[in-house]
């Protein structure tokens, strides 16, 4: 059993770590506009200022999982967090577009050194009977950075430039810099002394980038040239992984670990049914119903702040009563806050959208914590790092299949072009064929989440 004051500063440092990427992430977004402009860029490089920073953090996330294991979670935390706040800085100073997205690249490698071991280090530290809790504290702070923004990136952007986004990170980086070095003074490499996979994790990064930039530019051709070889490359990763004595991945714990496996499929699905809500739900608010990036910005707030109030409960209860139970309730409830969505027509009511966020909200809450719970605790302790890593890699790879699917169907039914009045009945018909895919994806992952068994830590 640790001392309460390194549990402390355990959950204090995951909190604001937790915070502090997903608050990047969602905030540079509103600053897209103001970075094409100086830089005059075209929509082309544009997307690849966010894509960079997804592709490498979902490339390193297993492998640094996997590193952490072996050498130790504080010290790849600690080089993750330096990486990260010395990148934003750079980011903030940089002079060209390749510059930026060079050290988005550097930003994603740290953000995926955080996010493999954020997690373990909290699973490592704190007893079976509260995981939970600190989890559900834990994804709370990934809401609240989601929340909050896209609200002070568009305040920053408007009054401070784009820079200051990046620059708004540094003091945040710097508190936990501070916190790892002065308060948390244990160190956990449970699989020390094993052999790290090199070649694996190079065929891993080379399936994975493969897959995301196919899924980045459907439905062109270079799309499904690129998705055939990511998908044979990860093919060859599971032969490689089956046959060599230290794998970067154990990929038979998909094959042997029922609930590892089941719990990471339904978060797979609950991302890739969720994450392109936001981005299709500001359309609509600002095209059909002519509303201002302001005001659609706080209607969709809606969604990640009841996200927020409901994820430490959900985590709290996944301690007392068997998690499958909790994670499949919010599973279900996350399926009919989609179905409405399906009927989206011009003539929808403001009421009727946010009751179906509140819904969705509610549902996404109670899933999220308990199933990482349910993840985190199928592993042995010497797989916390990887189990970790896993988890972030099923919410990237999620959150790209959510928007490839919104960009084929976009394609099919609307076109490359811009959007505009005549457009919009085909959007709205777009919309509803996408909530209702979503909609199938969520009602089978009920079914994923259920059938798990039984989760229940040792107390």
């Amino acid at each position: 059993m640790y001392p309460p004051s390194l549990r402390r500063a355990a959950l204090i440092i995951a909190i604001l770590s937790s915070f502090m990427t997903p608050f990047m992430g969602s905030s540079i977004n509103l600053a897209l506009p103001a970075i094409a402009k100086e830089f005059k860029i075209d929509a082309v490089i544009l997307t690849w200022i966010p894509t960079a920073y997804l592709l490498a953090s979902a490339v390193c996330l297993v492998p640094f999982g996997r590193l952490a294991d072996l050498y130790g979670r504080k010290k790849v935390f600690s080089f993750g967090i330096v990486a990260f706040t010395l990148a934003s800085l750079l980011c903030a100073v940089a002079s060209s577009a390749l510059q930026l997205i060079l050290f988005r690249i550097l930003q994603g490698i740290g953000s995926a050194m955080i996010f493999a071991t954020g997690l373990a280090i909290l699973t490592s530290v704190f007893p079976p009977h509260e995981r939970g809790k600190v989890l559900g504290i834990s994804v709370a702070a990934v809401y609240t950075g989601l929340s909050t923004g896209p609200v002070l990136g568009g305040l920053l952007t408007q009054h401070f430039t784009w820079r200051s986004v990046f620059l708004a990170t540094l003091p945040f980086g710097i508190v936990i810099i501070i916190l790892v070095l002065w308060r948390l003074k244990e160190e956990w490499a449970e699989a020390k002394g094993e052999a790290f996979d090199l070649s694996g994790s190079v065929i891993y990064g080379l399936g994975l980038t493969g897959i995301i930039c196919g899924v980045s530019l459907l439905p062109s051709l270079e799309s499904l040239g690129l998705l055939i070889f990511g998908t044979a490359a990860l093919c060859a990763f599971v032969k490689w992984e089956l046959r060599t004595k230290s794998p970067v991945f154990p990929v038979d714990l998909f094959t042997t670990n029922r609930v590892f496996a089941l719990s990471s499929l339904a978060a797979f699905i609950n991302y890739s049914a969720t994450f392109a809500i936001t981005f299709l739900l500001s359309l609509y608010l600002q095209h059909i119903k002519g509303l201002t990036p302001r005001e659609a910005g706080l209607i969709l707030i809606s969604q990640p702040l009841v996200m927020a109030a409901c994820s430490p409960v959900a985590g709290w209860l996944s301690d007392k009563i068997e998690p499958r139970i909790v994670a499949t309730a919010g599973m279900v409830l996350t399926t009919m806050g989609l179905v409405p969505f399906i009927f989206l027509s011009q003539d929808s009511s403001i009421p009727f959208l946010l009751s179906g966020l509140v819904i969705l909200g509610i549902g996404f809450g109670l899933f999220s914590s308990p199933n990482t719970n349910a993840i985190m605790g199928s592993v042995d302790k010497r797989f916390y790092g990887l189990a970790s890593g896993a988890v972030g890699t099923m919410r990237l790879l999620g959150m790209m299949i959510s928007m490839g699917m919104a960009t084929v169907v976009f394609a099919l039914f609307i076109g490359r072009v811009e959007i505009s009045e005549t457009s919009y009945p085909a959007l709205v018909q777009s919309m509803g064929i996408l909530f209702l895919l979503f909609s199938l994806m969520c009602f089978g992952g009920i079914f994923a989440s259920m059938v798990r068994g039984n989760t229940r830590l040792p107390q």
